[in-house]
């Protein structure tokens, strides 16, 4: 009866073993796909009338997350140069207080369906154009300065746009305009994107 016992403990051992290995086998995780990662570039292009000023490219990579998931991370640019512009504390004492000048790229995107890409951007573009004579406190100014009572402030010029692109690989889109309303300036930008090999 013992030796019976063992047989019948030896065969179910036997076929529990396969099931086993075949359940872990059902587990393996899932090949993950490939990470997309795309090329692309805002260009902004400044012009008044038919005159070009300047064509100002910005080339960067992002990596593409799918809807629904993780946050896909932001990729940020930042070019400048920090301007000095004049205050005065409470003593009548001249300070100087820096300020940002230049061009600001947040951008990110997802998958979207048949092949396509959601591109999220935050575009900022600011510069000096020319400055201003303001009258300033007696105490602000040296009794041996000649141009005593003005001295000149820098004229900081903004742009700044929010927007949600859908495009596909190989596309290029010009997308936003506008007109400086005291300077007349157009600001244009341009998007393309190419997936990185």
């Amino acid at each position: 009866m013992r030796k019976l016992w063992f047989a019948f403990a030896g065969l179910l051992g036997l076929a529990v073993v396969p099931l086993h290995l075949g359940a872990q086998e059902n587990l393996k995780p899932e090949s993950k796909k490939p990470a997309i990662t795309l090329k692309v570039q805002v260009t902004f292009t400044e012009s008044e009338g038919e005159k070009k000023l300047a064509n100002l490219p910005y080339t960067f990579f992002i990596r593409v997350g799918e809807q629904g998931q993780i946050p896909a991370p932001w990729t940020k640019v930042r070019v400048g140069s920090r301007v000095p512009v004049a205050t005065s504390n409470d003593k009548g004492t001249a300070q100087f207080q820096y300020i940002d000048v230049g061009t600001n790229i947040d951008a990110r995107g997802y998958l979207a369906e048949e092949g396509r890409f959601d591109i999220y951007l935050d575009l900022e573009r600011s510069w000096v154009e020319g400055a201003v004579p303001v009258q300033a406190e007696k105490a602000m100014n040296s009794p041996n300065d000649p141009d005593t009572g003005h001295f000149k402030e820098p004229i900081i010029r903004q742009f700044r746009t929010e927007l949600t692109l859908n495009m596909r690989d190989g596309q290029s889109i010009q997308n936003t305009q506008a007109a400086d309303p005291i300077s007349g300036r157009i600001i244009t930008t341009t998007v393309a994107i190419n997936v990185a090999k």
